[in-house]
């Protein structure tokens, strides 16, 4: 049962030094019931799979929005569709496999069957055994078909909401991360594989760590160490007008700093250590495929995607969340169809970055599961978020944490919670 919406109100206080977030949002089951009616379920778009892992008819991926579990299929006419895993029988998931290629969609309870529309085609024993049983007359299979959601998709990236009054996937996204997805996928996509990570901690954990620019070069030695990102780098934060969305983006075109110059910046930071070499430098080997030279972008979609570009090294990455304390990681890696072979080494190779145990990402879930586990008995207690200023917005430079506000803001408001996060 959700709670009542009035033990929701205000939960926030902000100051001419920071925002404050209180930890009973990553711990308490209140809260996460809501989130999955009002945001995943909401008025919002979420990321659920690209075309690549659809291309033919019949195809279909089991996925989630939130903990909603839900099926993608491309039906006989190449027509995508995005409908809930629930049988119209009794309840039971419907697909139990992860993907596939099927004619139908065949309860494995009762055997019920729907065709790639979602429609009811086939009820055993309808008409009764022997005179006996059987359906009433006024059983009418057109009125049980699967519950349907509504789908876009923009470049090969397929998003499905429940609601009907969200606004087309393009306004919902704007046009500066419209440009940005165009960028990415620009020309047809082939999926290299894929990753599943599964964290004990709370899924808008890993929504701030994704919005957060400049803890890469601190909590990621490996950017700063080997210079894939440094926080002395040219680059900037980007956010839609609605501050949902964010683009942190790092050029590698920007002039050198100088040793010493690092040296200060990093001179607090402990492990940071310029003596450190690679025994095998190709895992950084790569060549320059995008003329704005971005050397790192991290994409944050709300509600639960990102797309990033590291180097050569191209994915997405779709949250399905379990329980407050608990969500997944979906990493889905890609190269361009018409890659050559050393491109698609590059790749392979710059994998090993990325993903559970990526020498980069590695670090993200542990981070995440430490601040989960303080915080599970003291959920009054607050975050403070003041790097860059108290407020959310586009910036010129990447030591910011604007865009976690955002995030928040937009958080109060599809969860009705009072006065938003303001100054």
């Amino acid at each position: 049962m959700n709670a009542p919406m009035d033990q929701f109100k205000k939960p926030w206080t902000a100051s001419p030094d920071g925002y404050r977030v209180p930890y009973a949002v990553f711990t308490d089951q209140a809260y996460y019931d809501q989130e999955q009616e009002h945001i995943f379920r909401g008025e919002t778009w979420s990321f659920v799979g690209l075309e690549a892992e659809l291309p033919n008819k019949g195809d279909f991926k089991a996925t989630a929005i939130g903990d909603t579990p839900v099926i993608v299929t491309r039906d006989p006419t190449g027509q995508l569709h995005v409908f809930k895993n629930l049988c119209m029988h009794r309840g039971a998931l419907l697909v139990r496999e992860s993907r596939g290629n099927v004619k139908s969609f065949d309860c494995v309870y009762h055997q019920w069957s729907f065709d790639l529309t979602g429609a009811l085609r086939g009820v055993p024993m309808r008409r009764g055994v022997r005179g006996q049983g059987g359906m009433p007359p006024e059983f009418d299979m057109a009125n049980f078909g699967l519950d349907a959601l509504r789908v876009e998709s923009l470049n090969g990236l397929i998003f499905a909401s429940f609601s009907k009054m969200v606004e087309p996937l393009t306004e919902y996204l704007g046009e500066g991360i419209v440009d940005n997805i165009q960028r990415i996928f620009n020309r047809p996509i082939r999926i290299m594989g894929d990753y599943r990570q599964y964290i004990h901690g709370n899924w808008k954990l890993y929504a701030e760590n994704t919005r957060d620019p400049y803890h890469g070069s601190l909590l990621h030695l490996f950017h700063s160490t080997f210079g894939l990102y440094r926080a002395t780098q040219k680059g900037f934060t980007y956010m839609d007008p609605s501050n949902r969305h964010s683009l942190l983006k790092a050029t590698a075109s920007a002039a050198p700093t100088s040793a010493s110059e690092n040296q200060e910046v990093y001179k607090d930071v402990r492990s940071y250590n310029t003596e450190f070499h690679l025994q095998d430098a190709s895992v950084l080997a790569g060549r320059p495929e995008f003329e704005d030279r971005a050397s790192l972008v991290i994409n944050a979609i709300f509600p639960n995607l990102l797309i990033q570009q590291i180097a050569n090294c191209l994915a997405v990455r779709q949250s399905v969340t379990h329980a407050p304390n608990a969500f997944e990681i979906v990493w889905t890696l890609f190269g361009y169809a018409d890659d050559d072979e050393e491109m698609q080494m590059i790749r392979m190779k710059q994998s090993n970055l990325v993903g559970p145990a990526g020498l980069i990402s590695m670090e993200d879930g542990e981070a995440i599961e430490i601040v989960q586990d303080a915080v599970i008995r003291d959920g009054k207690k607050t975050s403070v978020l003041a790097m860059g200023g108290v407020r959310a917005g586009s910036v010129d430079h990447m030591i910011t944490e604007g865009p976690i506000i955002g995030f928040w803001e937009n958080y109060a408001r599809y969860l009705k919670l009072g006065d938003e996060l303001k100054k």
